[in-house]
């Protein structure tokens, strides 16, 4: 419906964490890559403001689309001093944890957006708690149901479980990559203990979905994984989905978990998730039972995959979460953008 300009900073510039995505969900090449990854955290923040800045001053966009809470989202600043009508998806979203990044990162980008397009009433209740203006904050619900609902018959045919010589209910899916817990030395600890226990309690193949710095780190610390825990290089979204699917419990401290669990049980699959974490920003999912919230020390750990194993043979994995079933969250966001961005021409940078 628009005339749109994919742009990439590079943010992951490792194969496994992009472009496999780009062709699972058949999405077009980006135009352009800023390639804006420096040596440190403060050097790529400034390359990706920089780059965006003058991406943005060349092709004069007449809207700027954001989703998430990394990096990449501070392109915002560089659109705002543009005076460009900002939109941003899964705005609200709050875990209330500072040793997050992206906690950081959502608040910059929610305070600057001129419209701010929340997945729940709990994310749209966050942003009027920051004053933001009611008029330009919309609940559009999570586009993952959409996304996952497009590419089910792909996740289904995915052969991922042969290649990989596994049987449906006989192995655990690990993912955990998220700062706070691979890169705090005590937190790191913690976790894969407890993954080594786990290993040895439900003796069984616990299948690692290793990000490359995740890796590194394991390689650099000497930390001995129980022979039990396989890692492999991430997976792309058909082949990780199909192996959600059938694992016997999915043990991940990934922000879209819950959204990926809901949709299962609300297709009335077997879904045993459980959340590697201590906080989540997701706390409408855990309103209606569709995860558990397992912290990353051995006791919890080992508790919360029991009760989430034994919850789904019971019948009772949750119930459905209103806020993630929609599939046609994009049509929502193309309207509200139609919509809204001559109103925030006119209204905040007066041009007529």
């Amino acid at each position: 419906y628009f005339d749109c300009i994919l742009a990439h900073t590079g943010q992951n510039y490792d194969y496994s964490l992009n472009g496999v995505f780009f062709k699972d969900l058949k999405i077009a090449d980006p135009e352009v890559y800023m390639d804006a990854v420096g040596d440190d955290l403060g050097e790529t923040i400034g390359n990706i403001i920089d780059a965006s800045y003058k991406l943005m001053a060349e092709i004069k966009p007449e809207a700027l689309l954001i989703l998430g809470d990394t990096n990449s989202c501070l392109s915002a600043i560089a659109a705002k001093r543009l005076h460009i009508p900002i939109f941003h998806m899964e705005a609200g979203n709050r875990c209330k944890d500072e040793k997050l990044p992206e906690e950081t990162n959502r608040r910059i980008v929610d305070i600057i957006s001129d419209v701010n397009l929340a997945y729940s009433e709990h994310a749209r209740r966050y942003l009027h708690e920051c004053g933001l203006p009611k008029e330009r904050t919309y609940v559009t619900g999570s586009p993952m149901a959409e996304v996952l609902d497009n590419n089910f018959e792909e996740i289904i045919s995915s052969d991922i479980l042969n290649r990989l010589s596994l049987e449906p209910k006989k192995y655990i899916l690990l993912s955990a990559h998220r700062e706070e817990n691979i890169d705090d030395e005590k937190a790191f600890i913690s976790l894969f203990t407890a993954v080594n226990k786990m290993a040895e309690k439900y003796d069984m193949p616990i299948l690692y979905s290793c990000h490359p710095r995740s890796r590194n780190r394991l390689e650099k610390s000497g930390f001995k994984l129980d022979e039990r825990v396989l890692q492999h290089e991430p997976l792309g979204f058909h082949d990780y989905n199909k192996l959600q699917m059938n694992a016997y419990a999915v043990v991940s401290d990934s922000g879209t978990l819950p959204e990926e669990s809901a949709y299962f049980i609300n297709k009335g699959l077997e879904f045993p998730a459980v959340c590697i974490r201590t906080s989540t920003e997701r706390p409408e999912a855990l309103d209606k039972g569709a995860f558990v919230l397992a912290g990353i020390d051995e006791k919890n750990l080992l508790q919360a995959v029991d009760i989430a194993v034994e919850m789904v043979n019971n019948k009772d994995s949750g119930a459905p979460v209103p806020d993630y079933l929609d599939t046609n969250v994009s049509t929502k966001v193309v309207k509200i953008i139609q919509s809204y961005t001559g109103i925030v021409d006119r209204m905040v940078w007066r041009k007529y």
